[in-house]
């Protein structure tokens, strides 16, 4: 392990591994070699989902779950994964290939939301449930402690058309592009005969919320 990693675990996961081995593989890209994250995302996910989902349920008692789950969602998507792997510095510790690195893999929300899932799958893994809550309830205290259950742009959208009499948001795929380990994809939204809006990201869904979000700024 580098000399640089344990520190930085210690530090930012407040963990002291026991298996570092399981650490080094959550910072490996598949670029890198054989022995990457995927599997340990794999298990982060869930592990994240039901730390999160446990937190939601006693922090807002009564709430009913249709806010429950616009909260839970907003916390637990690609793009909250990235900011959080931004905020804990995760890009300076990733291992990437020349090419992924290149291309700017580290700076993608697919592959940093990745890594930090695959961080708490490697903490659950070495220390168990305890070490991996405690340090999402460390990491997303700000993101679950938002005053308000956000609504995702697709769901903003679909009612703003609704409610002004328009036919539903069509969303179309315009171009992807990049590398197969770090693609770009473009999606248009329209309104038919209102409005429409493009917008970029790492997967089809990100694209598709960035896109939901632009036209509602345009409609607004």
């Amino acid at each position: 392990m580098s000399e640089t990693i344990l520190p930085w675990i210690e530090q930012e996961l407040g963990h002291s591994p026991r298996d570092p081995a399981l650490f080094v593989r959550a910072l490996t890209h598949g670029s890198y070699g054989s022995d990457h994250y995927e599997r340990l995302e794999f298990l982060g996910d869930r592990v994240l989902g039901v730390v999160i989902a446990a937190w939601l349920y006693r922090s807002f008692p009564g709430e009913p779950e249709g806010k429950l789950s616009r909260r839970f969602n907003a916390i637990v998507s690609r793009e909250t994964c990235a900011e959080v792997a931004r905020d804990i510095n995760v890009a300076l510790h990733m291992r990437l290939g020349k090419q992924a690195r290149d291309d700017g893999a580290f700076q993608s929300d697919n592959v940093l939301g990745d890594v930090v899932e695959a961080l708490i799958g490697a903490l659950y893994l070495d220390s168990g449930l305890d070490a991996a809550e405690r340090f999402i309830h460390r990491v997303w205290e700000r993101h679950v402690s938002n005053a308000q259950a956000p609504k995702h742009p697709k769901s903003a959208l679909q009612e703003w058309a609704a409610a002004h009499n328009c036919k539903p948001p069509v969303y179309t795929m315009d171009a992807r592009t990049g590398p197969h380990h770090a693609p770009r994809f473009t999606v248009i939204v329209q309104i038919p005969n209102k409005a429409e809006a493009s917008a970029e990201g790492a997967s089809k869904q990100e694209a598709e919320t960035a896109a939901a979000k632009a036209l509602l700024e345009k409609l607004s």
